[in-house]
């Protein structure tokens, strides 16, 4: 694998890129997908209760004859009864135990952090979970839990990319210090959702640079920042392309640097929403110019 592993506060490694079964796998067979994963070189799989697919991912594990200990595996918890749903989802998956189980949104747990968290707190204990940690936590949710946990969350899985590092900054330097990993979901954003804003220009550079593509400069960028990558595609070619980043030269700190400040300029607006400030504003002159 190019991608090394980091350790975890519980002294537990995790690899650092893994593969997703959310997103256009939500609720599908994901059977074949993971198993192209698995061949490609993921060793990392992050599925969930709420994605509906935890028994194809048991199946294509199955299908992999891969060993168990080669294997890293996330499931997130969604709704229930915590110990009537890790069970469940572990008897979907196939699996004795997972590497790593989430509460998947704070939400999902009402107000209840301490409560919950004592839950989750068992389920490593009775051995379920070899780590154990939050996704979609903001800085506050994050600090609730840890001010009376008595094992600190081991990761916190978050939408991250440049255009909300400024915004999750401190999230992340709170975390760092006490041990929790950052994992990153969406960072291809700036790329798939808000193409031309002001991180293309500085990505473009870095990727003529190396002669890579802009992804993996993106990811590469990632990576600097020392958080884990769970990312997901259809093609092989892409996984391919995601692997490859393990390999890569890094970027210099200036063309971190730069996508940095790229980034906190925010993305671009919707084109809808430049097309309704342009009629908004022809209105306000209209009315001016009638009074």
């Amino acid at each position: 694998m190019p991608f090394k592993t980091i350790k975890l506060n519980d002294g537990n490694e995790i690899p650092a890129i893994g593969f997703g079964t959310g997103s256009a796998l939500f609720g599908k067979d994901a059977t074949d997908y993971v198993i192209q994963a698995i061949e490609t070189g993921f060793s990392h799989l992050d599925t969930a209760q709420s994605y509906g697919n935890e028994g194809s991912v048991g199946e294509a594990i199955r299908e992999s004859g891969l060993s168990r200990e080669e294997l890293f595996v996330t499931t997130k918890y969604w709704t229930g009864p915590i110990q009537e749903a890790i069970r469940t989802s572990l008897s979907k998956l196939g699996l004795k135990y997972v590497d790593l189980y989430l509460i998947h949104q704070p939400r999902r747990v009402g107000h209840d952090f301490e409560g919950s968290w004592k839950e989750f707190e068992r389920v490593k204990e009775d051995g379920l979970a070899r780590s154990i940690g939050v996704s979609n936590f903001n800085l506050e949710q994050l600090q609730t839990i840890v001010k009376t946990a008595k094992i600190k969350p081991a990761v916190n899985q978050i939408q991250f990319h440049p255009y909300n590092y400024a915004e999750h900054k401190s999230l992340l330097e709170y975390s760092a210090k006490h041990g929790i990993v950052t994992e990153a979901y969406g960072s291809l954003a700036p790329l798939t959702k808000f193409p031309g804003g002001a991180v293309d220009a500085p990505v473009n550079v870095a990727a003529k640079r190396l002669g890579i593509t802009a992804n993996q400069v993106i990811f590469a960028w990632v990576k600097a920042k020392g958080v884990v990558i769970v990312t997901t595609s259809s093609k092989k070619g892409r996984l391919e392309e995601y692997l490859a980043v393990g390999d890569l030269p890094s970027l210099t700190e200036e063309e971190v640097t730069a996508i940095d400040e790229a980034g906190a300029k925010g993305p671009p607006l919707p084109r809808i929403t430049i097309a309704r400030r342009g009629a908004l504003a022809c209105t306000a002159l209209l009315a001016i110019y009638l009074f």
